[in-house]
C-alpha cells in the first residue's frame, strides 16, 4: 500500500478502507483528549517518517485558550475558524508535495470534514497570478487513540504543560463522534506502549 502524500495525526477510530489512489493524502491520528498523547505520537511518527509535524493546539487563538483556561468548553463558533486555518495549512503543504502529520482532537465528524475539504462557504484562494486555485481535498487516515475516562483523566491530572484544565474532559467525551465508515480510520487503545502505537500505525502505512 503506497504511503500518503501527507500524514495528518489527530484523534480517530476503527478499521476500514485506508487509502485510495489520489493526488493528496493524509493520515489523521485523532485522540479523544490531550492526555491521549496524540502530540507525542504525532511528533514521533513524523520523525520516523521524515514528514512535517504540526500540533493543532499551537494554532488556537488567544480567545480560545482563555476560554479553556477558565474551564469554558469551546463551541463550533470557536473551533471552526481554527479548523479552517488548519485545513489551509494542510492544503498548502499537500499541494506542494509536502507530507504532513497533524495532532488534533477533531472530535466531531464535521470538524474532520473541514480538515479534509475546508468550509463550503469559504472563499477560493488565488495563486500568485490572481487565478483562483482549484480546491485540494486532503485524504485522511484517522488514527483514533481511545481509552476509558478513568485512564485518560488520570493522565490529564498529571499533566502540567497544557492549557486545558481536567474539568473540561467530560465535555470532550460528550462531544466526541467516533469515526465510522466512509471515513478512513483505525483505532488504537492508549493502554498500548508508545512503541506499539507507532508500530501499529507504521504497519498500516505499508
Amino acid at each position: 500500500m503506497a504511503a500518503p502524500d501527507a500524514l495528518l495525526v489527530m484523534g480517530v477510530s476503527g478499521s476500514g478502507k485506508m487509502f485510495e489512489s489520489a493526488t493528496a493524502h493524509a493520515v489523521q491520528c485523532i485522540s479523544k483528549t490531550p492526555s491521549c498523547s496524540r502530540s507525542t505520537v504525532g511528533a514521533l511518527l513524523a520523525s520516523e517518517l521524515g514528514w512535517k509535524f504540526y500540533d493543532a493546539d499551537d494554532y488556537h487563538p488567544e480567545e480560545n485558550r482563555m476560554k479553556m483556561q477558565k474551564g469554558i468548553p469551546l463551541n463550533d463558533e470557536d473551533r471552526i475558524p481554527w479548523l479552517c486555518k488548519l485545513h489551509d495549512i494542510l492544503r498548502r503543504d499537500v499541494a506542494s508535495g509536502q507530507r504532513v502529520v497533524l495532532a488534533c482532537s477533531a472530535l466531531k465528524k464535521v470538524y474532520r470534514d473541514i480538515l479534509i475539504q475546508g468550509k463550503d462557504d469559504a472563499p477560493l484562494k488565488c495563486d500568485e497570478s490572481g487565478k483562483e486555485e482549484k480546491p485540494v481535498e486532503v485524504k485522511l487516515l484517522v488514527v483514533h487513540l481511545t481509552g476509558s475516562f478513568d485512564i485518560i483523566s488520570g493522565r490529564l491530572l498529571r499533566r502540567k504543560d497544557h492549557f486545558m484544565p481536567p474539568e473540561l474532559l467530560q465535555s470532550q467525551f460528550d462531544t466526541l463522534e467516533t469515526p465510522s465508515a466512509p471515513e478512513n480510520f483505525i483505532q488504537i487503545n492508549v493502554d498500548k506502549s508508545l512503541s506499539e502505537i507507532i508500530a501499529t500505525i507504521m504497519e498500516t502505512l505499508k
